[in-house]
């Protein structure tokens, strides 16, 4: 979690900027057909899935063999602030964080947050103490990673550079040192946080800071880091919210120096703005300058040839506890954003996506935890975990054509050759029944459905934190998940129908 407080309100449109990321959004914008959704009512069950109470629409949806992104391993990950290695929350004797982990990996873990420009390299410190990193520290997370078989994306002390609290000589020591321990788990060395919000009165160098000057003081950083441990992968910016003005940049000028992984953060808006709610969430067509940001980076790192992750991201940030907004962050309908969010971010060309996690107060975290224990599996968490059962592979176009319906649609041709089809219907009384004509022949197919139930409610509440299910089953704090059995469908030779009920999402598996 970042000091954003003294953020104003961040403006989520931009202009559109270069070819590549028109293109993007014309094709975004271009998945719909011209499709009238005519409302039915059915007896018949598609197999032994049950049949939705009320009113059907029917909408057709049609995946060619075209790919338009991919789902690399580790695409699902996780962020946790840099202050939580100082300490025993990444601890090989806790099995409850090792299963939770494990329910959505192996993947990527990111240590950073604004307490990474707040942490300062302690060689001969006992570990355990707030605001340093000692030796023992990164053993401990050296340990959970192996258990977990996760890797790491790390970052070190750079706005500490304004007072003197530390420099390239301490930067280096302490990346020599978690490289030894880490090894390959160690997939990059981000070079400070949110390097673009540095000039800020309460942030670093408040009296006055340019890109200019990032860019001389990382090199400065990066240049000791890499002298004393040559070959240790560097990543970068850790970019706040500003890729066309700083990113971009960014993976121009370092891309000659050698970056071997560009990481971008994003949020949709600040709790405390207007446009908090749960339609700026739910609406796909309101994220058109998510796509442009993709695009412009994408396109900037195939230039120089590196990957990029969104290292960290939320639906609201600047949770305050006290505030209206605070009801949609982390609610439920987070879980239905978190699933058009990240097919979004996989055809824009980004390697992984960072959850940003930890905190004690309710809102974007898919895991909520006091001190050092996990507390509760937020509802962001179901779209992490239907997304990683959705498996690894290849991205598919995915024509949907809702009408007037709020549905969005994706497929994934799996590396085992299986088709993962996920659908989500973000309206709040509709129901619907799906018509998918697939670019393959099936024999079999079934279903498991993300919904959402408080005690004694008859259907989803989008503001609800709690109560989410995948197949009826909830994920503990330990990991443990328990689901129902998928429904089977009844496929057709190359087209199966399902439902998808008000408020829900689903993976469709055929084979």
């Amino acid at each position: 979690m970042n000091n954003r407080n003294q953020l104003p309100t961040l403006t989520r449109r931009h202009v559109l900027k270069g070819t590549a990321a028109a293109a993007a959004a014309s094709f975004w914008a271009g998945r719909g057909l011209s499709f009238a959704a005519a409302a039915t009512t059915k007896s018949a069950t598609p197999g032994n899935q049950p049949v939705p109470t009320g009113a059907l629409t029917q909408i057709p949806i049609t995946i060619s063999s075209t790919a338009t992104g991919s789902l690399p391993p580790a695409f699902v990950g996780l962020a946790y602030t840099k202050e939580k290695i100082s300490g025993d929350f990444f601890a090989t004797s806790d099995p409850t964080l090792i299963g939770i982990f494990n329910r959505i990996g192996p993947s990527c873990l990111r240590i950073g947050g604004s307490s990474v420009d707040q942490t300062i390299w302690d060689p001969t410190g006992p570990g355990s103490q707030s605001g340093l990193v000692a030796p023992s520290d990164v053993d401990n997370l050296a340990a959970f990673l192996d258990v977990t078989k996760w890797s790491c994306i790390y970052g070190v002390n750079l706005g500490g550079a304004a007072t003197g609290a530390t420099n390239p000589s301490m930067a280096a020591a302490e990346v020599a040192y978690v490289a030894k321990k880490l090894g390959p788990a160690l997939i990059g060395v981000e070079i400070g946080n949110e390097p673009d919000l540095y000039g800020r009165p309460t942030n670093p160098f408040p009296n006055g800071w340019s890109f200019d000057e990032y860019i001389a003081l990382w090199s400065e950083f990066r240049k000791a880091i890499v002298t004393l441990t040559p070959g240790v992968p560097i990543a970068g910016p850790a970019d706040a919210g500003n890729p066309f003005t700083w990113t971009v940049p960014f993976i121009e000028v370092a891309g000659k120096q050698k970056v071997d992984l560009v990481t971008q953060h994003y949020y949709v808006a600040n709790a405390l703005a207007t446009n908090a709610t749960t339609t700026e969430l739910l609406e796909v067509g309101l994220h058109k300058d998510l796509i442009e940001e993709l695009a412009a980076i994408d396109a900037a790192c195939k230039r120089i040839g590196v990957p990029f992750r969104m290292g960290e991201c939320g639906d609201f940030y600047n949770n305050t506890g006290t505030t209206a907004p605070v009801n949609i962050a982390g609610s439920y309908t987070a879980s239905l954003w978190g699933l058009d969010y990240m097919f979004m971010c996989a055809q824009g060309g980004a390697a992984g996506v960072n959850f940003e996690c930890g905190g004690d107060v309710p809102g974007y975290p898919p895991l909520l935890n006091i001190g050092q224990a996990i507390v509760s599996v937020s509802p962001l968490f179901y779209a992490m975990l239907l997304m990683t059962m959705a498996g690894t592979g290849t991205v598919l176009e995915t024509l949907v054509s809702p009408g007037s319906l709020n549905v969005t649609g994706y497929a994934v041709k799996t590396l085992s050759g299986g088709l993962s089809v996920i659908v989500l219907n973000k309206e709040s009384t509709a129901n619907v029944e799906l018509q998918i004509d697939l670019p393959q022949s099936v024999t079999s197919a079934k279903l498991m459905e993300m919904t959402q139930r408080s005690s004694g409610a008859s259907g989803p509440n989008l503001l609800a934190t709690s109560g989410v299910t995948v197949q009826g089953g909830e994920v503990l704090t330990n990991g443990a998940f328990s689901p129902a059995a998928p429904y089977q469908l009844i496929p057709d030779g190359t087209q199966v129908t399902c439902y998808v009920p008000a408020l829900s999402a689903v993976l469709i598996q055929v084979s």
